[in-house]
Order: C-alpha cells, then structure tokens, then sequence
C-alpha cells in the first residue's frame, strides 16, 4: 500500500521514518518543493530499512502520489519561538492554496491526514476544497489532538505508576491553548481514575490536576524552546492514523475532523473521539462530559471558528487567499 508525504521537512520525514520502523504500508513516497531535500531523506530512510521492514521510500512528484491510500500534509512553515498563531495561519494557508488541489488531483482515492499548524484549521480548509470538488468529507481528518491525548496519558501513567498503554484518556477540541483535557473520561485498566486512585492510595487533587493540564498545554512551547520543533512525539502519532487507516482497524482516535451539523455549535473542525477506518472518519462521538468541560470545550470550539473568521475576513480585505 502507497503513503504519500507532502512536505519532507521534520515532521514529514520522522512519519516516513516511525512508519519504516513499525512496519506501516508497503511504499512511501516524499514530495516536497526542495526535491533535493526529499531525495535526500527518503534515500537516508531507506538505509534504516535492512533494520526494520521492507518497505520502499522515495522521492517524487505529485504525479507519483496516484494510488496512494493516504497522503499526509506536512508541509508549512513551524512556528518559531513568539510567533503568533495568526501569522502562522497567513502563511500555511498560503502554501495550502498551491498544494491542496494537486493532492486531491493526483490521489483523489486517498484518505487526507492533515499534520500541518494550526492543524485545526488547516484541515478546515483542506475539508473546504474537498467540498468543492466533491471528495468524502469522511476522508479528510487531522491530526489534532493525538499527541496531546499521548502527552496527557504519559504524565497520568508517571502520576500514577501505571503503563500508559492502561490508561484511557482524551485531550478534546482545539490543539493549542484552550485544549480540553477530559478528567471525567479517564479510565485506567478500564476503572474510573477516582476509583482507581482510592483503590491505590493515590491523591490526584486540583493542584496535581492542574499541573498536568499546564504540562500538556505548554509541552510543545517547551519543546520549541529548546530545538525549535517537535517532531518525533507527531510522526508517531501520524504513522499510527495511517497504519489505522490502511488497514481499516476501526481506531477510535483523537483527530481533529469537521463536527456535524448536530453538535450543537459552530461550524468547525476540532478533535473528538472518532471512529477511524479505511474509508477515514467513520463516526464522531461527543462523550457526557462534565458540564465544566462542556463549556470549555465550546469555548474552544469558538477559539477555531473565530481564527477561520478572521482568516477569511484577511483573504477578501487584501484578496490573499481563497479558501472556498
């Protein structure tokens, strides 16, 4: 199976890589504007292949992403340290208006995994065209979320001592500042958290509770600081949506997807637990939240559809970008 990659920068070539090293697809092709770079990441990739699985990496063009089951977006500029949100948003849109119709062009049978930022609302505009030329609104998703969800879990599992495989918990809404994190959705080996905690002795109070949040919010800022992007954390997260997706396992994962109509509030693509399979987003649930999280779960919501409001309103002032 054929996974295309569109942007070969740090986190487009650590997917190639995460999925060369699980065993994800069969052939992985790299397209990015410096073919150059992309040759010189997928050959450096391939040399990793005697040691992990077979699986053939290359270069190419957009042409080449014909057949291809899922085409990852990577490609964008990251955002440096103080940067704001709505100059990165002006420039990723940019380059989306010269990529997204190719992509779709050249792979209209592909599922579109969005990992560029603000993810939420650059899949909001891929979801746009797609709309626009007739592509299952289903088969375009971000990655939202997911690694927050792994962020959030992985400091539960060090709080709690407890593998963070075991422990079941979402991070909802926006991936940014105004993000969600699910406390009343926690499980761990299928418990509730509070009775979990009580059966283990552990005292899981506000303070502890939010230091968590903090750490999960300010994680990629951290991160930012000290190398200037993460990458490893979200080509994991990318090789596994795809592995989900390739081979139809039915996942429920923490994409960022546009919400149904039904929902309740704006128009807008955030992360909830959604059903993944080969088709792409399958179903969207909106689990009983505690009506705290409720309420900042719409909040963020209008967090996204007030950064695309303002992004239209930028494209038709200054007749910049068009998203529709």
């Amino acid at each position: 199976m054929k996974v295309g990659i569109v942007g070969s920068g740090f986190v487009g070539s650590t997917a190639a890589y995460a999925m060369v090293m699980q065993g994800v697809g069969r052939e992985i092709v790299l397209v990015d504007k410096d073919l150059n770079r992309a040759k010189a990441e997928a050959a450096d990739i391939s040399h990793a292949v005697p040691f992990a699985h077979p699986l053939k990496v290359s270069a190419g063009n957009f042409s080449d992403l014909e057949g291809a089951t899922a085409v990852i977006i990577a490609a964008g500029v990251n955002q440096q340290p103080g940067e704001s949100r709505a100059n990165l948003l002006h420039s990723n849109s940019a380059i989306f208006e010269e990529i997204v119709p190719k992509i779709l062009a050249c792979a209209p049978d592909a599922v579109i995994v969005v990992a560029t930022n603000p993810v939420d609302i650059m899949t909001h505009i891929v979801a746009r065209y797609a709309a626009a030329n007739d592509f299952p609104a289903g088969r375009v998703m971000g990655s939202g979320t997911m690694l927050d969800s792994a962020r959030f879990r992985s400091l539960l599992g060090g709080h709690l001592g407890v593998d963070p495989q075991y422990i079941n918990g979402y991070v909802l809404g926006e991936h940014g500042e105004s993000e969600v994190l699910a406390w009343s959705q926690v499980t761990v080996g299928g418990m509730p958290l509070d009775d979990f905690c009580q059966l283990r002795g552990f005292v899981l109070d506000d303070y502890k509770r939010k230091q968590t949040e903090h750490d999960v919010r300010v994680a990629a800022n951290s991160i930012i600081a000290g190398k200037s992007a993460t990458y490893y954390g979200i080509g994991s997260a990318l090789s596994r949506i795809v592995d989900v997706i390739i081979n139809d396992q039915r996942a429920i994962l923490t994409v960022c997807t546009p919400l149904p109509e039904s929902w309740g509030g704006p128009d807008v693509t955030a992360s909830l637990p959604n059903l993944i399979g080969g088709e792409g987003v399958l179903s969207t649930f909106l689990p009983a939240l505690a009506e705290d999280e409720e309420a900042a779960f719409l909040a963020s919501a209008t967090v996204i559809s007030s950064a695309v409001a303002d992004l239209d309103k930028y494209n038709y002032e200054f007749g910049k970008i068009k998203t529709s």
